[in-house]
């Protein structure tokens, strides 16, 4: 596991996500790989094209994985490998296209968002605070009609995630997330989950220059 200087560890599953946000990705081997939880209670089933990589405790075997038919074409995002995996009374999250972008980095002057603690209860905000750490929750001043999030999510990395009341809609989300991006530092790897069947932020995320790069979907034992 490579480890960044006087600094915290890289966790392997941001290294995999980042090396494939360049263009090196994972091998299209059918194959799945392990590699631990990044977050104490939630864990994962990723996949990219023709490679699946599985973020689960210990507590389940690599012998349980197979034999519940886990590989990298489509197996791993069998409902009853994630029903296995998950075991009876957990929470299982919508399968997701994991999208990635890069941080444009105004200056803190020029930027359009500002902190909003007063939307920390929005329903956005507190889905973000129960599945990532670290969580700014963003807004324009004195508009309460858009939110975004800007947290340390999936394998440690920032997770940037959105909403617009259905009134605004029609370009506000594009820029609601452009505006987010600026946010964070030039070039700061950022990713986004969004279930496929919500065109809307997909969309937007697609305009706003993320690019797809694989599927995930979280779970958490009872």
């Amino acid at each position: 596991m490579a480890a960044v200087a006087d600094g915290p560890a890289v966790h392997p599953l941001a290294e995999i996500i980042t090396a494939a946000a360049a263009g090196r990705f994972p091998p299209v081997d059918g194959a799945w790989q392990r590699v631990p939880p990044w977050r104490e209670g939630l864990e994962a089933v990723l996949s990219f094209t023709g490679h699946a990589v599985l973020a689960v405790s210990a507590q389940v075997t690599d012998a349980e994985i197979d034999a519940w038919g886990a590989d990298g074409f489509g197996g791993a995002h069998d409902p009853r490998l994630i029903s296995a995996l998950a075991g009876d009374g957990a929470w299982i999250d919508s399968l997701d296209a994991l999208l990635v972008a890069r941080g444009t980095g105004l200056a803190d002057g020029s930027r359009r968002l500002v902190p909003r603690p007063d939307l920390a209860a929005h329903p956005r905000a507190l889905f973000a605070s129960g599945v990532r750490d670290e969580v700014a929750v963003l807004g324009y001043p004195d508009d309460a009609t858009a939110i975004a999030t800007v947290s340390r999510g999936v394998g440690g990395l920032h997770e940037l995630s959105f909403e617009v009341e259905p009134r605004r809609r029609g370009g506000a989300g594009r820029q609601l997330v452009q505006d987010a991006l600026s946010s964070l530092p030039l070039d700061t790897l950022v990713v986004a989950a969004v279930a496929p069947g919500n065109a809307a932020s997909l969309r937007t995320l697609l305009a706003a220059g993320f690019a797809p790069i694989g599927s995930m979907q979280l779970f958490s034992r009872a």
